[in-house]
């Protein structure tokens, strides 16, 4: 399985272009805090992505340097011969899904909470909003193993 999860802010602003064939895309940088500090310092890496059609279009137009962001997508490497005569490699991160993360230069009316997904069905809405969270995240089988009638103390615990 191929899937990256990615949550920064944006090095830089993205650079939106077109295809020869009309096809909208972007690329940008993330920067991505390491866990782990060296010297108190902490460090972060610089993540090249790149976002194509619909989800190209939304990141151009909401998000600017230093705006949080959260993705997900894959990791693809290609390579090329340069004009030096020498093989060269890249690896990017090919953006499916993109939302807010409500980094240090985030505009109010983005609220931090807006989402995109990358689908074959065209985006009539330009900022969709996140899914209204369920009030049965169990399917409507919660009591399917009798967690219904406990009444919180540990002691009714199944297990």
């Amino acid at each position: 399985m191929n899937k990256v999860i990615l949550v920064g802010n944006l090095a830089r602003d993205p650079e939106l272009r077109q295809t020869p064939n009309g096809i909208p895309t972007a690329r940008f940088t993330v920067a991505v805090s390491r866990r782990y500090q060296r010297d108190g310092q902490t460090q972060a890496d610089f993540i090249s992505c790149i976002a194509w059609r619909q989800t190209a279009e939304f990141v151009s137009k909401y998000f600017r340097k230093g705006s949080g962001i959260q993705l997900c997508g894959s990791i693809q490497t290609r390579s090329w011969d340069g004009n030096d005569g020498q093989r060269h490699y890249a690896t990017d991160v090919v953006v499916d899904e993109v939302s807010f993360n409500g980094g240090r230069n985030q505009n109010q009316s983005e609220g931090g909470n807006g989402t995109y997904a990358q689908s074959s069905a065209p985006a009539y809405n330009n900022v969709p909003s996140a899914p209204a969270p369920s009030n049965d995240d169990f399917g409507g089988d919660f009591d399917a193993m009798g967690f219904a009638d406990l009444d919180g103390s540990e002691d009714d615990l199944p297990f």
